[in-house]
């Protein structure tokens, strides 16, 4: 059970229905209830900061030049970093999808290496790092600029940033898993 009761839909008032509204809109095939699923039912609490946070969820996921395999990497990254249940789950669908390995990313829920190689592997090292360590060494960034452009490299720390949001939020208000979701920590 949530720490946060999402609002009737029939019981929003106008910034809710219009948070409402931009979520059914922007992510679509995830059904007409995804508004009060996730971070997203949190935000109907507080949609002066939810909407501009869905604004930026709506760019680094639809609106970088990012591999979607890369950027899912930094995704699923950041929420085992946070043992964010429900970002790990939603996200490790999202990442089969781009062409993730299920195993790679099982490996990466039970705190293994995925065995990730090349653009894959510079991702998830530069995530990791900017996680544990708050910082990047210099030949890490480099090498980040290098193969993603300066570009590519702050949409990708943008994508980190923005996802510790999602993952703090879903975790300080224990959002629970939905009933198609499969929990990657059950000992949580």
């Amino acid at each position: 059970m949530s720490r946060l009761q999402v609002p009737e839909e029939e019981n929003l008032d106008q910034s809710q229905q219009a948070l409402r509204d931009a979520v059914v809109g922007s992510r679509k095939g995830l059904g007409p209830e995804v508004w009060g699923r996730g971070p997203f039912g949190v935000w109907q609490n507080a949609p002066n900061v939810g909407h501009p946070a869905l604004d930026l969820g709506a760019a680094v996921r639809f609106d970088t030049a990012l591999a979607a395999d890369v950027r899912e990497v930094a995704i699923c990254s950041v929420g085992v970093h946070y043992k964010a249940k429900f970002e790990f789950a939603a996200h490790r669908a999202i990442g089969i999808e781009a062409g993730l390995s299920a195993d790679a990313l099982d490996l990466l829920a039970a705190g293994e290496d995925p065995g990730w190689s090349g653009e894959l592997d510079l991702a998830h090292r530069y995530t990791v790092a900017l996680l544990l360590d708050h910082r990047v060494s210099e030949e890490l960034h480099h090498e980040l600029v290098e193969c993603f452009s300066e570009s590519g490299a702050v949409e990708l720390v943008t994508t980190i940033g923005y996802y510790c949001l999602i993952c703090l939020t879903l975790n300080a208000f224990e959002v629970p898993l939905s009933k198609e979701m499969e929990d990657p920590w059950p000992e949580i």
